[in-house]
């Protein structure tokens, strides 16, 4: 399946699951393809052929904007290594989950969490450990017993019991010797950041192409992005505003674009021009010279003018 028909298909599936969806986009490279947003459920999706694709910095593109829009992130795709992604499999790149469009659509319209997830090895689940102590007790069965019948170690089955996953086989004995159901659904809206320091992380990937850091002097913080079709986030008390920085000819095509995706992830959007010296709103985009810019006294103000 071509790329573009592949993004077509997670649009498809998005709307079916009564999603909003961000216009598409063709910037290139780019951290991630679409928004999505659903009530208070905020997807920021990438979509690719190859899941290995996706390296530790578009990763972490993806997360930290996800983080500052207040949204989910998770990488859409068809193939991991040289075999197609399993269909209710989770996969995942740098602490972000990755599936197929099968999955994602299970998932969102069919509200059928997946089971298994892929690790070096093979195909793994969760195990509830409490529901399995609680089995194996009412069964009056020893940790060894069990560890017998299932051909495992007695510290297996403690680990098992304590939250350790198991492979997708050893998962099938045990239900079928007790009967029921112990495997855990995977949550694909329980993402877990990376525990690393953001915020020094951030000062080391600083992209200084873009010298807006006087915005800083007014008590806004700036986090500069590559693969965006915003070149930078700005945050203010509890506000985030999608920023484009550049020359009227290259800026002013990205602006409405800008526009619809701080409107579908509910932040303001303001695009800076070097060559301008006035301001104006496209849609709800403030549109505002670089030197207009410098006057601004603090967050407050500029808050206000994009709000007009």
């Amino acid at each position: 399946m071509s790329q573009d028909r592949q993004l077509q298909l997670v649009i498809s599936v998005m709307i079916t699951a009564g999603f909003e969806v961000s216009e598409r986009f063709s910037i290139r490279p780019r951290s991630f393809d679409l928004i999505a947003r659903n009530n208070e459920t905020l997807l920021v999706i990438k979509v690719v052929a190859h899941i290995d694709s996706v390296n530790e910095d578009a990763a972490f593109d993806l997360e930290v904007i996800s983080r500052h829009l207040g949204g989910v992130p998770i990488v859409v795709g068809e193939r991991a290594r040289d075999a197609e992604l399993e269909r209710g499999a989770v996969y995942v790149r740098y602490g972000i989950y990755a599936i197929s469009p099968a999955t994602l659509y299970d998932y969102f319209v069919e509200q059928s969490p997946p089971l298994v997830y892929a690790s070096p090895g093979g195909l793994y689940v969760n195990i509830n450990g409490d529901a399995l102590r609680e089995l194996r007790e009412k069964r009056n069965m020893s940790l060894g017993d069990l560890g017998q019948v299932l051909g495992v170690s007695r510290r297996t089955i403690s680990k098992y019991e304590s939250g350790m996953g198991t492979t997708l086989d050893v998962a099938i004995r045990i239900e079928e010797f007790f009967d029921t159901g112990v495997v855990e659904h995977i949550d694909l809206m329980c993402h877990k950041e990376r525990p690393t320091d953001l915020k020094h992380e951030w000062s080391d990937k600083k992209d200084h192409t873009v010298p807006i850091g006087f915005l800083e002097q007014i008590g806004m913080q700036l986090h500069t992005l590559r693969g965006a079709p915003f070149q930078a986030l700005l945050t203010f008390e509890k506000h985030t505003i999608l920023t484009g920085y550049g020359p009227a000819q290259k800026v002013v095509k990205r602006a409405a674009l800008i526009g619809n995706l701080s409107q579908i992830a509910k932040k303001h959007a303001m695009c800076i021009i070097t060559d301008y010296h006035k301001q104006k709103k496209i849609g709800k985009t403030l549109v505002i010279g670089e030197d207009r810019l410098h006057r601004i006294e603090d967050g407050f103000e500029l808050l206000d003018m994009i709000g007009e």
